[in-house]
This record gives structure tokens, C-alpha cells and sequence, in this order.
């Protein structure tokens, strides 16, 4: 059972002032937690987010956790997207406007080329706030249930909001085209 001051705490430590995905690389713990993205107002303008209390210049827009922060966000959302929904949501939603081209493994992935043009393009615009916690689990659906962060669908209320990001998501599949025979 989760205490209010536990989720006090990871609320208070995600709201922080987030740090550059250049320093988090390194900043990051090796423990279990929870990690919130975050990017100013005009970036993904139509997915409105909480405002973080550290810098008002930035708003919410996705949520997770880990069993290993560090090597869950730079192995998987800083560089694979087969194996982060964050990138397959956001190269999704960025499709029309990067040109972003995809092909299929035994998933749908971006090309190593566009894979990199996104890391890039995260670097550029998303920041990165965290907080430990040994069951990130729980926390993690109570943090949810609490900021509403935008980009995440499995937790997310109905509404347009989550209708847009399930578009983007399936865009991002049907780009590939037909999976082919095996």
C-alpha cells in the first residue's frame, strides 16, 4: 500500500526542475523508479500537459517507469524504438512533419537513420525529471492517475487526447505497410 508521503515525494521530485537528456544520460541512477518527459508549450502543442512547478516553461507529457533508469531510458527511449512507446508515439505523431520512415524487424522500428534523427530531435526538445523507488510499479499508477501526462495511453481518461495518440501509434505501424511473410 502506497503512503501519501511517498507519493508526495515522487510527485515533488517528477515536478523538479528537469534536467537536459545530455545530463540525465549520466545523472541517472542504475535503481528502480519512475521518470517523467517533459517539453515546452509550443512542442506537441495540441497534447496540453501539467506545467512543471521547476520550470514553467515546460509541461508534462509522458510518464514510466523502471527497474533501471538509467539503462531504460538511454538504451530503449534514447535510442530503440522497438522497445520504447514513448518514441513509437512520438516519431507516430511526428511522422508528417519529420518524414520519419519505418520498416519491419520482428516489429515495426524506425530506420537507423530516422532512429538517430529522433534521438536528435529529443535532445533538442524534451527534458527529463525522476525519483527512485524500489516498486515503481504502484507509483507509477498513482503518478498517472494523478498528472494525467498525455502520452500515455493504457492509463489514460477517454477523450481526444488519447484518441490522437492512439492515431499516432497506429500510423506509426501502418507506415511500415503489410508485415511481411515469415
Amino acid at each position: 500500500m502506497l503512503d501519501d508521503v511517498t507519493i508526495q515525494k515522487a510527485t515533488a521530485a517528477l515536478l523538479s526542475a528537469p534536467h537536459s537528456l545530455s545530463r540525465s544520460a549520466t545523472a541517472l541512477p542504475t535503481t528502480a523508479g519512475v521518470y517523467a518527459w517533459w517539453a515546452p508549450p509550443e512542442v506537441l502543442a495540441s497534447f496540453p500537459g501539467p506545467v512543471n512547478s521547476g520550470d514553467a516553461g515546460r509541461r508534462l507529457l509522458y510518464l514510466g517507469k523502471a527497474r533501471r533508469l538509467r539503462s531504460r531510458v538511454v538504451s530503449n527511449h534514447l535510442r530503440d524504438s522497438g522497445r520504447s512507446t514513448l518514441r513509437r508515439t512520438l516519431a507516430g505523431l511526428l511522422l508528417p512533419t519529420e518524414g520519419y520512415r519505418t520498416t519491419w524487424t520482428d516489429r515495426v522500428v524506425l530506420l537507423p537513420k530516422d532512429e538517430q534523427r529522433l534521438t536528435h530531435w529529443m535532445h533538442e526538445h524534451l527534458t527529463l525529471t525522476w525519483s527512485e523507488h524500489a516498486d515503481p510499479v504502484p507509483v507509477e499508477k498513482e503518478l498517472i492517475s494523478n498528472l494525467h501526462p498525455p502520452l500515455n495511453v493504457d492509463r489514460a481518461e477517454h477523450g481526444a487526447t488519447r484518441d490522437s495518440v492512439k492515431q499516432a501509434r497506429a500510423f506509426y505501424y501502418a507506415s511500415a505497410g503489410p508485415r511481411p511473410d515469415k
